[in-house]
């Protein structure tokens, strides 16, 4: 019989699609900090060119961001997260009543990043909620690697150097968890 132990808390993070970063951006990312506390590193704003699904509802000019929060939390808090960021893409819908913003949160440990979804298939783990976890990237030979299923976007070069670096911080703060 094997032993249940807690996990260690995880670095949270997000990927957002926006509309209108210079008319968007500074809503968000305050509506983000007051939910989750302060942001702890952003991408440059990256064009969004690897998929056209969000284009009906969301326009043609879309950008790219990923932040980590320097806040650390229990991975079984993921779907309240998702539900929480749902909110704020409900709260900041562009002049045709759609989204401005799709926020993507997930949790990134040492061994993996995940996702959190409302869309089920068949790589996802149900949570709870009506959400689902996307396995998207695994740590393995000391970086970052995408899943035949991983975004477009997750898959690039820099966004997964984006996320090696973002786990040297969370590497850190683990240690001063565990002096």
């Amino acid at each position: 019989m094997g032993i249940t132990n807690l996990p260690q808390p995880a670095k949270l993070i997000a990927g957002l699609l926006v509309s209108n970063p210079d008319k968007f951006m500074d809503q968000v990312n305050k509506r983000l900090v007051e939910l989750f506390g302060p942001i702890e590193k952003i991408t440059k704003r990256i064009p969004f060119d690897k998929s056209n699904y969000y284009e009906k509802e969301m326009g043609t000019s879309l950008f790219r961001y990923f932040l980590s929060f320097e806040a650390l939390v229990p991975p079984d808090k993921l779907p309240g997260i998702k539900l929480k960021t749902n909110e704020i893409e409900s709260e900041l819908l562009n002049e045709h009543g759609g989204r401005s913003v799709n926020i993507d949160p997930g949790i990134l440990t040492l061994q993996n990043l995940v996702l959190a979804t409302t869309k089920n298939y068949t790589h996802r783990i149900y949570l709870g909620k009506g959400i689902y976890a996307d396995l998207t990237l695994i740590f393995q030979k000391g970086a970052y690697r995408p899943l035949p299923w991983t975004y477009p976007d997750y898959r690039e070069e820099a966004t997964r150097t984006f996320f090696s670096e973002v786990r040297e911080i969370y590497k850190e703060q683990l240690k001063g968890l565990h002096p």
